[in-house]
């Protein structure tokens, strides 16, 4: 609990194109007293003029990205606008609606707990969720297990809710690089538990976007996703040996 009182909390919301959604999404949070930072990830001019008008609160800080740079890119920026500000945690907000947001004060509870985690959620899917989705998940689930040598770390690697300390992300993005699109979130994953950072997980109900829009292009993403892998692997077999020596030294066991 040392320092935990001097936390200050901020959600970022990375956006593109999602005007009929984000509004509710940006509501909920200031509801519970969240400042929000909305990144404008180079929507269209509806999307625009819906950002503009929330950004009337002062408690909302609009970030523009010139051109739509991707998911990665977008919470990047904002993780950044964030510790510019003064916030020491960012709470990782999709702007489609599909995260149960009445689940934000266990996330900033266990934040309290242990100011050095890294807070995410295990999604618990509704009926909404495609069964291309639930396949693809399993697959990704499967890579992340050989990726950081452990079958209990990173339970689902994919979930966008999570609250992050800002200084210790942002120190594995200067440092090993993570990639800006929909690669983020997984790699994120196995390259805070190369470092041995800490990740607690708190179950949330996740449906399929409210708005009943997807960015995801299936051919383009899998292709990212799909390099991601390789390089993720590629680097997991070169730090293995490392890896399982501390595990060890600590009495973890090689797959903890």
């Amino acid at each position: 609990m040392r320092g935990a009182s001097l936390l200050k909390y901020t959600a970022v919301i990375p956006v593109y194109n999602h005007e009929h959604a984000v509004s509710a999404v940006v509501a909920a949070l200031r509801a519970q007293d969240l400042p929000v930072v909305l990144v404008d990830d180079g929507s269209d001019e509806s999307c625009r003029r819906v950002l503009e008008q929330l950004a009337q609160d002062a408690a909302v800080h609009l970030v523009r990205l010139p051109r739509n740079g991707g998911k990665g890119a977008a919470v990047i920026a904002g993780l950044r606008a964030a510790q510019s500000l003064g916030f020491t945690h960012a709470l990782q907000v999709d702007a489609d609606g599909q995260h149960d947001l009445g689940d934000a004060p266990k996330f900033l509870e266990a934040a309290q707990r242990e100011p050095h985690a890294v807070i995410c959620g295990r999604p618990v899917f509704d009926a909404s969720m495609p069964r291309v989705r639930f396949v693809s998940r399993h697959i990704t689930h499967a890579l992340v297990w050989l990726e950081t040598l452990s079958v209990t770390r990173v339970p689902d690697s994919m979930c966008g809710f999570r609250l992050y300390p800002v200084a210790t992300v942002l120190e594995v993005v200067d440092r090993d690089g993570i990639g800006k699109r929909m690669d983020f979130d997984v790699e994120l994953l196995v390259k805070l538990v190369w470092r041995e950072r800490a990740l607690r997980w708190i179950p949330t109900r996740v449906s399929y976007p409210t708005d009943g829009v997807s960015h995801y292009r299936l051919f383009r993403d899998n292709l990212w996703v799909a390099g991601m892998h390789v390089r993720l692997l590629l680097g997991a077999a070169w730090r293995a040996p490392g890896i399982v020596a501390r595990r060890l030294r600590r009495g973890d066991g090689v797959a903890p």
